[in-house]
């Protein structure tokens, strides 16, 4: 589940994109706390269909509900991205304001053009269109849907293409963060570059 600030108005219309830099990646159960959707007032549920999606859409993993998650995505960003850290481990914040700066970037260099697909890493999204998203895994091009992946007979895109990830993440995913990501990807018996990624989605 993601956040992102209060979206919504008092009848449940979504009004803004985004409330703030803080938008985070949380788990479906913590602790027990149960409360309504889209409640006046508070922030808004986003619902995500993996790890690697919410990623791509900029989120990072929540400091409370996963913590785990949270220091071991902060450890690998500083060592995927030095020259962004600052205080070692970086702080929330400057996650915050990095992936802020990349989501809302609109110069030509901000629309991430890659010029060559097998340098990216499993869990990056990329798009030729900007309306169809694909997983990179592997060798293979996976196309996202709400409802899982899926398995195309051949690579559909030539490069360049423009990553969906922001760049800070594709270099942690680069750096050996496990994405998790939806079971969907894993079928059939060919096998991913990034052995950490199945045994998370086997698991989750």
């Amino acid at each position: 589940m993601g956040n992102r600030g209060c979206l919504h108005n008092d009848r449940q219309q979504v009004r803004r994109r985004f409330l703030g830099k803080r938008w985070i990646i949380c788990v479906l159960e913590f602790k027990g706390r149960r409360h309504r959707i889209m409640v006046p007032g508070h922030y808004t549920e986003l619902f995500f269909l993996d790890e690697a999606t919410a990623l791509a859409a900029g989120h990072r993993p929540c400091a409370e509900c996963q913590r785990d998650r949270f220091n071991l995505f902060r450890q690998t960003w500083e060592r995927a991205n030095p020259r962004l850290s600052g205080t070692r481990p970086p702080a929330a914040t400057t996650l915050d304001e990095t992936l802020h700066r990349e989501r809302t970037a609109t110069s030509g260099r901000a629309r991430r053009p890659c010029d060559v697909l097998d340098t990216l890493p499993d869990g990056t999204f990329v798009t030729a269109d900007g309306e169809t998203a694909y997983l990179v895994l592997g060798n293979r091009l996976l196309q996202w849907t709400p409802y899982g992946y899926e398995h195309l007979p051949a690579r559909v895109l030539r490069d360049p293409v423009r990553m969906l990830t922001p760049s800070s993440v594709v270099r942690t995913l680069a750096a050996g963060y496990p994405v998790g990501i939806h079971p969907s990807a894993f079928r059939g018996t060919w096998r991913n570059k990034n052995a950490h990624a199945r045994d998370f989605a086997r698991h989750s």
